[in-house]
C-alpha cells in the first residue's frame, strides 16, 4: 500500500501561507519547526498537518511561480477533501482570501478553487456521494 504524506512548498513568507493555511485547515496545527541550509541559502521550515498528511512550508523563495492560465510544466494545483465547503469558503473568506474559481456544476460534489499568498492554486471539494462510481466522475 501507498498513500500520500506531505506536500513541500517553497514560500516567500512562512506566517503568510500559515495564516491561509490554518484558516483553510483548522484541526490542522504545526508539527515540527526549524532552519536548515539550502545549497548555501539559510531557511526557515515548518510542518504543519495532522499526525498523517502535512505542508512542509520553507521560507526564502525567490522569483514568481508558475503562470496558472499558461502551459509550463509544473503543479497546476493540489486539493484537499472537506465535509463543510462552505465552512472553508467563510474561513478563508474572513481572513481576506476570496474564492478565485469555482468548479464545474456536479450532482454530485461541490469545489472551489483559492490562491494562497504565494500564487499557488488550492482546491477544496466536498463529494455529496459516497459511491466512488458518482464522485469519480469527469468533469
Amino acid at each position: 500500500m501507498i498513500s500520500f504524506e506531505h506536500v513541500n512548498l517553497v514560500v516567500t513568507d512562512i506566517d503568510a501561507s500559515l495564516r491561509f493555511y490554518q484558516a483553510a485547515l483548522p484541526h490542522w496545527r504545526e508539527r515540527l519547526s526549524g532552519e536548515s541550509d539550502w545549497y548555501g541559502k539559510p531557511r526557515r521550515w515548518l510542518h504543519f498537518g495532522d499526525d498523517y498528511q502535512y505542508l512542509t512550508l520553507n521560507d526564502n523563495g525567490e522569483g514568481v511561480g508558475r503562470d496558472l492560465q499558461g502551459h509550463q510544466p509544473g503543479l497546476a494545483h493540489f486539493a484537499f477533501v472537506t465535509d463543510d465547503i462552505d465552512g472553508v469558503i467563510a474561513r478563508l473568506g474572513a481572513e481576506g482570501f476570496a474564492v478565485a474559481k469555482d468548479g464545474a456544476e456536479e450532482p454530485f460534489r461541490r469545489n472551489v478553487y483559492f490562491i494562497d499568498p504565494d500564487g499557488m492554486e488550492v482546491e477544496f471539494v466536498q463529494y455529496l456521494s459516497d459511491d466512488p462510481a458518482e464522485r469519480n466522475r469527469p468533469s
